[in-house]
């Protein structure tokens, strides 16, 4: 996801947006501790992905 694409965004869509990032990362989470996940990277991929979604939060409620 591109940060270009989350400023398009608003605050509701953000929010529900991070909502669903955080369900897979939780899943994701799952996944690891039964060694089900198969490709690890998809785990550091989300993270990033909620990092730029709460960056871009903030800076909407900044202004």
């Amino acid at each position: 996801m591109k940060p270009s694409e989350l400023r398009g965004k608003q605050a509701e869509e953000l929010q529900k947006e991070l909502e669903a990032l955080l369900r897979a990362q939780f899943g994701l989470r799952m996944q690891v501790a039964t060694q089900q996940l198969g490709n690890t990277s998809q785990l550091k991929k989300v993270r990033r992905d909620i990092a730029r979604v709460r960056t871009i939060m903030k800076e909407k409620s900044a202004k």
